[in-house]
């Protein structure tokens, strides 16, 4: 498996071609992008049809329930509240 494990989850925000943006999380960030770029088999069906992404926002949790949780709430954010966490990521 490589460096994957359980316990490597992360939480990523991906800026999608007509600017929406989309949150998911993962263990395996390089292969899920892989997905949703439709180099390899398994990417979101909403990915697939707002493409092109690019990953502008990732956080690490503990595991994957934590990251679950965390997903909801961010999913539950407006965008400009998405926007803002992803600024506050890219100022440090």
């Amino acid at each position: 498996m490589g460096t994957t494990t359980q316990n490597n989850w992360l939480i990523y925000i991906l800026k999608c071609g007509d600017g929406s943006l989309y949150c998911g999380i993962t263990n395996n960030l390089e292969k899920r992008l892989k997905q949703h770029k439709g180099e390899i088999k398994g990417g979101a069906k909403y990915t697939r049809s707002h493409w092109p992404c690019k990953l502008v926002y990732k956080e690490k949790s503990a595991s994957r329930s934590e990251a679950s949780l965390r997903e909801i709430i961010i999913k539950k954010m407006s965008k400009d509240e998405k926007q803002a966490l992803i600024n506050s990521a890219n100022e440090n």
